[in-house]
């Protein structure tokens, strides 16, 4: 059996009836930026534990983690409900190749997010790593509605420290809403409005996009990549586009 580290809760904040913002303290160790945990309870007997992105970055603390409750679940529903002080369980490990370290030179880096899937891009963005990089960085977040839109104040700050060089698009796709853009991701790149928005164009040539979010999306976006000429980036073939896989 694994072994787990003991973690204490810090904070829950609920954005909504469903979305929340656990932060805990855990004694784990050093991690890059874009990288996953895995974070559980112990419920009748027998730990549950899932992968969860971390929002803050390698120097921040507490340690944060984004979800949304799944009312059917096992797991997110008690964790959900956690209040300051109470236990978790943390793995003392963390996964993932969603990182700046795993990604070729080039010089813009588009980063596309649905949902929850925010996460690892909010802990990237804090690193100086990334902004000495990339001449522009390009960040893509669709939700179905605007009070999913977690996290503004953050991204604001990025936009306000970055102004030349980050550009901020917010997809909405169940409601108008000023500023955004009314349509899935996959819609946007495929009729073009996406790069109008940003005023530059997703290519093999300047550009690599790093994906994190649902299974579709995923999906879909990379056959709009590879209809360009771009493919999947693996450590023995470089390539234009990374995605996540938490399992």
């Amino acid at each position: 059996m694994a072994k787990w580290l003991n973690g204490t809760v810090v904070e829950n904040y609920h954005w909504n009836e469903r979305l929340t913002s656990l932060k805990f303290d855990a004694p784990l160790g050093r991690f890059k930026a874009g990288q996953f945990v895995r974070v559980g309870l112990e419920i009748d007997g027998d730990i549950i534990a899932r992968p969860y992105s971390l929002v803050n970055s390698p120097d921040e603390s507490p340690l944060e983690i984004y979800f949304n409750m799944v009312s059917e679940g096992p797991l997110t529903p008690p964790l959900f409900q956690l209040q300051k002080g109470d236990d978790l369980l943390v793995a003392p490990n963390t996964a993932g190749f969603l990182t700046i370290n795993e990604i070729p030179d080039t010089r813009d880096l588009w980063m596309v997010a649905t949902g929850t899937a925010i996460g690892p891009f909010l802990s990237i963005l804090k690193e100086s790593e990334v902004w000495e990089r990339f001449e522009r960085i390009i960040l893509c977040y669709s939700v179905r509605a605007k009070e999913e839109l977690a996290y503004a104040e953050s991204i604001d700050a990025v936009a306000r420290q970055h102004e030349e060089q980050f550009c901020f698009v917010p997809l909405v796709t169940r409601e108008q809403v000023t500023g955004t853009l009314n349509m899935r991701i996959t819609a946007a790149i495929a009729n073009g409005e996406l790069e109008r928005k940003v005023g530059t164009s997703i290519s093999a040539d300047h550009s690599h996009v790093m994906m994190c979010g649902s299974s579709d999306m995923i999906k879909d976006v990379s056959v709009l990549l590879e209809s360009r000429g771009m493919h999947k980036h693996r450590r023995r073939e470089p390539g234009h586009f990374s995605t996540e896989k938490y399992y």
